[in-house]
């Protein structure tokens, strides 16, 4: 008679033995929304529980995440110094600059990524320089690479280069090279969609574009062949990790990417997939903890190296 194959029955000594997929706090990175000034702290209508702070009181939010367990987190600048040039983007006064220096003079083993992107510097809401209402991919480059050149002088670990412009990861390469900033890792959003999940973060980030969309330069969301090109090619121009965002509905691209390429894979839990979480939670139709922990670890389970989620301070502490 065959041997009949019976499950193996998880009780919670063994549970945690036999896990095929775990997390820990070095999978996850909080995004944290910087701005100008001393002791402000404002709400994000679209993000309960999300806020835009002064460096002040960065730091002190950062110690709370860092006590929970946090080891890294994602710097977006949000600014009123807007035009059409993004000169603010690179400007060493800047409060992600600020915030650079600070958290590294409090917390030196805090591993800083920030976001490199004109759309919160240009009083049209684009990512890049426009010339009538056409995006210039090539003279919006140097600007990126002054951006992330000022960064790595700063202290910042990683620079993220979220614009989508051709050949943007090579110019930022050369530039950190060039200074000798060899060692600042470059975290590209290789396969960035144009999708619907980004709403609450334009809100957050002030960075809705003034006229059209960006589906010129971010990807269609019905390409997946594409996402293994445009990965590839970042990782040939000198990109260290690549990013799927958004990431629930693009799992598949998580897995695709993880068995064709050798680098670390990143993906975003976005803005949109947070807060559809945290409304439903709101009105008791879900049990947050439950379903922001499944989330995390499917990411995880389809490929994922790191995930970037507004969850990750809320996740840290239940998993302790």
């Amino acid at each position: 008679m065959p041997h009949r194959y019976r499950r193996l029955r998880l009780t919670p000594t063994i549970r945690n033995f036999v896990r095929e997929t775990n997390f820990t706090a070095y999978d996850l990175l909080q995004p944290f929304f910087v701005i100008d000034g001393k002791n402000k702290k404002e709400a994000i209508s679209s993000m309960p529980g999300i806020f835009r702070y002064s460096v002040d009181l960065l730091i002190k939010e950062i110690e709370t995440y860092v006590r929970a367990g946090g080891r890294g987190g994602v710097l977006f600048g949000v600014s009123h110094h807007k035009d059409n040039t993004g000169k603010y983007a690179y400007a060493t006064s800047s409060p992600v600059v600020a915030a650079i220096k600070a958290i590294k003079k409090h917390f030196p083993q805090f591993l800083i990524v920030t976001d490199v992107c004109l759309c919160a510097y240009m009083s049209h809401g684009h990512c890049g320089i426009v010339e009538g209402q056409k995006i210039s991919n090539d003279k919006t480059l140097p600007i990126l690479a002054k951006m992330a050149l000022v960064h790595a002088q700063a202290g910042a670990d990683m620079i993220a280069p979220s614009d989508m412009m051709d050949f943007r990861v090579s110019a930022i390469r050369q530039a950190l090279n060039k200074e000798h900033f060899e060692d600042v890792g470059i975290l590209s959003y290789a396969v960035k969609y144009s999708s619907a999940y980004y709403g609450p973060f334009r809100d957050a980030a002030h960075s809705a574009p003034g006229f059209g969309d960006r589906k010129t330069y971010q990807m269609d969301p019905a390409n997946s062949r594409e996402a293994l090109k445009e990965a590839r090619r970042d990782v040939e121009d000198g990109a260290d990790m690549v990013m799927v965002k958004p990431v629930l509905a693009y799992l598949d691209i998580v897995s695709n990417l993880r068995r064709e390429l050798n680098v670390p894979i990143v993906g975003y839990n976005v803005s949109g997939e947070y807060s559809m979480i945290k409304a439903a939670a709101q009105n008791g139709w879900v049990d947050e903890k439950a379903i922001v922990l499944e989330t995390l670890i499917s990411i995880k389970r389809a490929g994922a190296d790191i995930i970037i989620s507004y969850h990750a301070k809320d996740a840290l502490k239940w998993l302790q």
